[in-house]
């Protein structure tokens, strides 16, 4: 049997709620966003780029945000000493360029361990908690990496409903 991205329930954010509990649930929902755009693909489909000379496909964009999950909450925020997952200084699109021969059921589980672990990072922190970012020379603070992170996800799963138009023709939120 040949390995195909999980299908996965996505949870609507509520209508009403604090501002923790409505940053939490939509950024789940963006996560979940990216993970039914992928749903019931086969690893060479997730590996399908979009148009010459771009390298994106679904899978770049699965270890991107595996990559942007672990820098923000672990690197930055909790200011853990962790190497680049997919990208180094040689290779900076590692994450987009590098999907050809990759493990695509390990990418998956590694974006599924990198969004726990970015979850739990985050809990029990203030919005207000700060951090020193060395490349900007500037404090930032959870609320922010929430906003750009709900930024982020909301850009590339864009580009994930054409990607995923273009391989099958599905087409929906």
């Amino acid at each position: 049997m040949t390995w195909t991205a999980t299908d996965i329930s996505r949870a609507e954010p509520p209508d009403i709620g604090d501002e923790r509990t409505q940053l939490d649930a939509w950024l789940d929902y963006h996560r979940q966003t990216l993970q039914l755009k992928c749903a019931g693909l086969s690893p060479e489909q997730l590996r399908q780029r979009s148009v010459s000379p771009s390298s994106l496909s679904l899978l770049g964009l699965v270890r991107h945000m595996a990559e942007v999950e672990r820098s923000w909450f672990r690197r930055r925020l909790l200011g853990e000493e962790l190497h680049f997952l997919y990208c180094s200084d040689e290779n900076p699109d590692g994450d987009f360029d590098d999907v050809d021969t990759a493990d695509v059921e390990t990418d998956f589980a590694t974006f599924t361990e990198e969004v726990e672990l970015a979850r739990a990072a985050a809990a029990g922190r203030s919005l207000d908690a700060t951090f020193f970012h060395a490349h900007r020379q500037r404090d930032m603070s959870l609320r922010w990496v929430y906003l750009h992170m709900i930024e982020e996800y909301a850009r590339h799963n864009g580009h994930a409903d054409l990607l995923r138009e273009r391989i099958d023709g599905a087409t929906g939120d």
